[in-house]
């Protein structure tokens, strides 16, 4: 398997530790009502949720587009760089989301979402 595939797996998984993170700062967990903590979120718990949303929002066209460009043929030199480059600006992205970093947090994103473009038309570049 590629390295890009393996990055749909780290990207699926970013999540989930990005939720476990927001569940530590937040205090007190209650694992019969484990959705409601998050209304009770305040600061960097509360941003580390919306960095949480924000990765899944962003992991279906990041996997999507990896899918295309294995199935298509696309250079996998580029497309395993771009990979990682997503995965290395989401780590960001949620860094810069919890440390209220606004503008490196914006910059991540963009960065991210071209990444991921690049990805899906990278199969043009045969």
């Amino acid at each position: 398997m590629s390295i890009a595939i393996w990055c749909i797996l780290i990207a699926g998984i970013l999540p989930i530790l990005v939720a476990g993170y927001a569940k530590r700062l937040g205090g007190s967990y209650d694992n019969s009502k484990p959705r409601d903590i998050a209304q009770h979120y305040e600061g960097a718990a509360k941003r580390a949720h919306a960095a949480h949303l924000n990765s899944y929002e962003a992991f279906p066209l990041f996997a999507a587009a990896v899918l295309l460009a294995e199935m298509k043929g696309a250079p996998r030199g580029t497309v395993d760089f771009l990979a990682v480059a997503f995965i290395g600006l989401r780590i960001g992205y949620v860094w810069a989301y919890v440390s209220d970093k606004s503008t490196v947090r914006s910059i991540a994103w963009a960065l991210g979402l071209f990444s991921t473009i690049a990805i899906f038309v990278s199969p043009l570049w045969r």
